[in-house]
């Protein structure tokens, strides 16, 4: 025994001596030397642009006249701009159409890319590459395809006999054709996800459920889909938190056009403050948008967190 306690008091010794505290030093020093250039530049390029964006937006500020402190008044404002509330309820179109049926699909063919089938690998690249394309080249390559003059998508409905369609000319379809758009670039990202969940789950669990007689439907249902809760979850805040950030599909494609029908807040937001020069205002409305996508996400976090334990 003595000879045991003997072997660590040399360790306890060296690990509270000058040269273990140097060392420890010297190795800490050394990591923030690698992570602290890339922990400054997010910081620099997050936080304080952040906190910047607020000070503009209890002022009215047009970017070249001295800013004039006004308070809340901004806020105020929010609330009875009409423009705003109708940026706000295409947003909400928007997500409705988005995310629900990115999440299903996104489910569907993930359940069928699952299966042991020949060229499985080619199919998973091909539903990801629209995920990884810019989201600007998918607009430009949009404007092509639903032209209303030389579009491919009215050459298809000419050739089986359809009436054309104006499409993103279209003040009831722009917004709707977005949603197809943007669901094209996006169920990629849903797809890698749920089959990562579907991977994960226990095989022994699938085979003991179809041993006791349970069919595919009945084994996706009652062990399947409780297993894909929480991904669900995450998934639907992601496209959620996408939806309500949609801009770079409606820049490159309507402009908010046409007549207004797609201007989408984050749209109204750069137009307020790059087009008509209200930096202030702008702000304000890009803080409105950052309060309500929080509570949205802390809600739906709360929400899952009572289900699971509704659950045991």
């Amino acid at each position: 025994m003595s000879l045991l306690f003997a072997g660590r008091r040399p360790v306890a010794h060296r690990a509270t001596s000058p040269s273990g505290r140097a060392r420890w030093l010297s190795r800490t020093l050394i990591g923030w030397g690698f992570a602290g250039p890339a922990t400054a530049l997010v910081v620099g390029l997050s936080i304080f642009p952040a906190v910047w964006a607020f000070l503009i937006s209890q002022q009215k500020w047009n970017g070249i006249a001295p800013a004039k402190p006004i308070g809340w008044l901004n806020y105020e404002l929010m609330a009875q701009d009409p423009d705003l509330l109708a940026a706000v309820e295409h947003t909400v179109v928007f997500t409705v159409l988005f995310v629900p049926a990115s999440i299903f699909l996104g489910m569907l063919i993930a359940v069928a890319l699952n299966r042991p089938i020949r060229l499985v690998g080619f199919y998973r690249t091909c539903i990801f590459i629209p995920f990884v394309a810019s989201a600007a080249a998918t607009g430009i390559l949009a404007n092509f395809v639903f032209n209303p003059q030389y579009g491919a998508a009215n050459s298809v409905l000419r050739t089986i006999g359809l009436p054309q369609q104006q499409f993103l000319e279209s003040q009831s379809q722009a917004l709707l054709v977005i949603a197809l758009i943007a669901l094209w670039g996006q169920v990629g990202f849903t797809v890698v996800v749920y089959l990562a969940a579907l991977q994960d789950i226990p095989k022994d669990v699938v085979e003991a459920a179809r041993m006791d007689g349970a069919n595919r439907w009945q084994v996706f249902r009652n062990v399947t889909l409780p297993q894909l809760g929480p991904v669900t979850v995450f998934t639907a805040i992601w496209q959620t938190i996408t939806a309500l950030q949609l801009f770079d599909l409606v820049f490159t494609t309507t402009r908010g056009g046409p007549l207004g029908s797609t201007q989408t807040i984050v749209y109204y937001v750069y137009a307020q403050a790059f087009q008509l020069t209200r930096f202030g205002y702008g702000s304000a409305v890009a803080y409105g948008l950052f309060a309500v996508t929080m509570l949205i996400t802390v809600g739906m976090l709360i929400y899952s967190r009572r289900s699971k334990i509704e659950a045991f």
